[in-house]
């Protein structure tokens, strides 16, 4: 039996090689420059306002050395221009966060909506983004949510009140980061900053207010009882007491949380009990506006029967049946000067003041 055949290789049979390059490959693309990019960079913002790199960087910091006029130059020509300064890079040259720690006590009550408002803005226009922490009036939350902030090292902090735990007012004072505080004063420290009122006057002349009208049996009501609401409280007692008229059972004191629904439960409660009122100061105006629609309800004439005034002048107090009176304060104001107070801080700018009172004003309406 004979074997197949084996194929024979053949020399020629073709090998296949790479193929000859006819091009040298092409350099790889060039990182692109700011400029390539279309980005605008502070020095375009510098040549279109005509000042230079560091005034348009100061200027949209807030920084306090730079003349109104300036500032105003400088944010005119990076909105003309879309300028968005780049955060990242001016943290890792810096070293310094881009941020800041807000704390407010709610969200709910439109007094913090309007100040946060404020406030972030004045920080977004400086270049800093806002971080916000919810307290809802408990100063161990307020603790908990600065030591969680303070650990991401914020480049600055704005909080509500003073009403702190010691470990609190600690950590703020170990951690090196500046402070400022919001809505009150403080007289016995001068040197902490602070933007706000005073809140215990506010609560006399609004008291005074009162009894300039005739109205001699005058209950104040409070709800959430922080200590802002106190501090009205006190200015209340101080004055009916120099008036020969204070009563404590005309106190009605709830620690719930403020709202139309409670202002008119309230309102029931002091007409059923104490029928001889003959005004009613509420801490918070959407006390004061449930308050006035129980009225409505009840058939009690307002101012004829009972007078009424409220606290914050807040949206919608002009509108009510009758338009409430109120102490109008300046939450918008607040949030401004404090955060450009702490902008200030975080430049390493003298403060002059340290504390500022901005006052505040009793609005009079039909409703007293």
């Amino acid at each position: 039996m004979q074997r197949a055949a084996q194929p024979r290789p053949v020399a020629d049979d073709p090998i296949l090689l790479p193929l000859p390059m006819t091009q040298p490959p092409s350099p790889p693309p060039r990182a692109r420059t700011p400029r390539s990019t279309g980005r605008v960079t502070l020095d375009d913002v510098a040549q279109a306002a005509g000042v230079s790199p560091i005034t348009v960087s100061r200027a949209l910091r807030g920084a306090r050395s730079v003349a109104p006029h300036l500032v105003e130059q400088v944010r005119q020509a990076a909105v003309a221009l879309g300028y968005v300064p780049n955060l990242a890079a001016r943290s890792l040259a810096s070293s310094r966060s881009q941020s800041v720690a807000v704390l407010v006590p709610l969200l709910s009550n439109q007094l913090f909506v309007n100040l946060l408002e404020a406030a972030q803005t004045v920080f977004m226009q400086a270049g800093y983004q806002t971080l916000l922490g919810v307290t809802h009036y408990r100063p161990e939350e307020e603790q908990r949510l600065l030591q969680i902030h303070t650990a991401q090292r914020p480049a600055g902090l704005l909080l509500t009140g003073f009403d702190h735990t010691p470990a609190t007012r600690e950590l703020i004072a170990q951690s090196g980061i500046p402070c400022v505080h919001m809505m009150e004063l403080a007289p016995g420290e001068p040197e902490l900053p602070c933007v706000g009122f005073s809140q215990t006057d506010a609560g006399r002349d609004i008291t005074r207010h009162l009894l300039a009208r005739g109205r001699r049996r005058i209950a104040f009501a409070a709800a959430q009882l922080d200590p802002r609401a106190m501090m009205r409280a006190e200015g209340y007692r101080q004055v009916m007491r120099e008036a020969a008229c204070y009563d404590a059972g005309l106190e009605c004191l709830d620690a719930q949380p403020s709202s139309m629904a409670l202002g008119g439960r309230m309102f029931e409660r002091l007409m059923a009990e104490r029928p001889d009122v003959d005004a009613i100061f509420f801490c918070n105006d959407d006390l004061a506006h449930g308050a006035l629609l129980a009225a409505q309800r009840m058939g009690v004439a307002v101012p004829q029967r009972v007078a009424m005034a409220g606290f914050n002048d807040l949206e919608g107090s002009d509108l009510m049946l009758p338009p409430l009176t109120s102490v109008r304060t300046p939450r918008v104001e607040v949030g401004q000067q404090a955060a450009q107070m702490l902008l200030a801080l975080i430049e390493g700018e003298p403060l002059e003041p340290v504390q500022v009172d901005l006052g505040f004003e009793v609005v009079v309406r039909q409703s007293t």
